[in-house]
């Protein structure tokens, strides 16, 4: 009799285990999607911001270049007195 009892409890454990694991075990595709839509997300950022780096480093050799021409306009003006 007692071992009944003790089956009978054990298997209500399980029962209850399987109904509290069986959300969880549903969400897995839905939660590797999105695991992987992030990791994509975040090669796209790193990529972004390699542009945009790069990007950064060609305005400021630019500035530097308009800078240069500025300089040589100004001392061209005050050679012919301008």
């Amino acid at each position: 009799m007692v071992i009944w009892i003790v089956l009978g409890v054990v298997l209500f454990a399980l029962v209850m285990l399987a109904l509290a694991v069986r959300p969880v075990v549903a969400r897995l595709p839905r939660l590797r999607r999105s695991a992987v839509a992030l990791q994509r997300r975040a090669v796209e950022a790193e990529s972004l911001r390699s542009a945009a780096e790069e990007l950064q480093a060609r305005a400021e050799a630019l500035q530097e270049r308009a800078a240069v021409a500025q300089r040589r306009v100004t001392l061209i003006k005050a050679k012919r007195g301008e």
